[in-house]
């Protein structure tokens, strides 16, 4: 039997640094947007996550995009 994935929910992850530690190591915090179209590009999601970061003192480490899918048998 085929296993058919159907496409749910997705969220684009942004990690950035918000500071140093007194021992110089980087504070990492991260920000997550839920609810994004399982069919937006991955260009477009980067866009958006820089795009978001260019108004705000922090800078952008990473951009992730968890996809989530249902597994069913057909």
């Amino acid at each position: 039997m085929a296993v058919e994935a159907l496409p749910l929910d997705s969220a684009l992850v942004a990690k950035y640094q918000l500071e140093l530690t007194p021992a110089g190591a980087p504070v990492i915090r991260q920000k997550g947007l839920n609810g994004v179209k399982h069919d937006a590009t991955e260009d477009d999601l980067y866009d958006v996550a820089e795009a978001l970061f260019s108004l705000v003192d922090y800078p952008l480490l990473q951009v992730l995009l968890r996809k989530n899918f249902e597994l069913n048998k057909e």
